[in-house]
């Protein structure tokens, strides 16, 4: 059977669709496999530190902060570096902390704009994929002669629909690994300010914890 350019142009966008829901799945174990590595979400190391920090402790905080691989350790470390570099100078401190948390999140949104861009064009390759389904399904009884075969016309509408039923499917899995991903990034970024401030300032609340 011969296949009409608007069939392959279906199959094309089947093909589409099945590699943007690779990629989602793809960038959504990578970024888990990043953050797990980064300690993001993980506070119990950080709280350690800033306590010594805050509790005279300066060299065992100090040394722990250059141990740890996680964010907010290297955002104290930052922390530390400038007030060891710069007694007093607590804008310095500041600045040299903030420009570490730019960076570290900077690292934890790469790739997210491919997210967005999966929960934007999936549904829109899907209605591409319906219309080009509908336009085939339609120009075959154009040229048909005689009666219309109603189950050819249900069958080709079906196959046409199910374009869009997968891209939606795939631009909502890709919306919520985005979500869960963003979400945790912004609690990292909050609970980067206040370690920040609590390191430089110190808790308003000695006995406080962040989380």
């Amino acid at each position: 059977m011969t296949l009409t350019i608007f069939q392959l142009a279906a199959f094309f966008i089947y093909g589409l669709l099945a590699l943007l829901s690779l990629f989602a799945v793809t960038i959504g174990i990578l970024k888990a496999a990043q953050f797990a590595r980064l300690g993001v979400g993980s506070r119990k190391e950080a709280e350690q530190i800033l306590d010594d920090w805050l509790n005279g402790r300066v060299d065992q905080a100090i040394k722990a902060a250059s141990q740890r691989r996680s964010v907010l350790a290297r955002v104290l470390q930052a922390v530390f570096s400038g007030i060891q570099a710069r007694p007093g100078d607590t804008p310095y401190a500041e600045e040299l902390s903030r420009q570490t948390a730019i960076i570290e999140l900077a690292s934890l949104s790469e790739r997210m704009r491919l997210l967005d861009m999966i929960v934007q064009a999936a549904p829109m390759l899907g209605l591409l994929g319906t219309v080009v389904g509908m336009i085939d399904a339609f120009s075959v009884l154009a040229i048909t002669e005689g009666a219309i075969d109603p189950t050819a016309l249900a069958s080709g509408i079906y196959v046409a629909l199910t374009t869009t039923a997968v891209g939606l499917c795939i631009a909502l899995i890709a919306f919520f690994i985005a979500t869960w991903l963003e979400t945790r990034i912004d609690r990292e970024r909050n609970m980067m300010e206040a370690i920040m401030s609590a390191a430089i300032h110190g808790r308003v609340d000695p006995n406080s914890k962040f989380g």
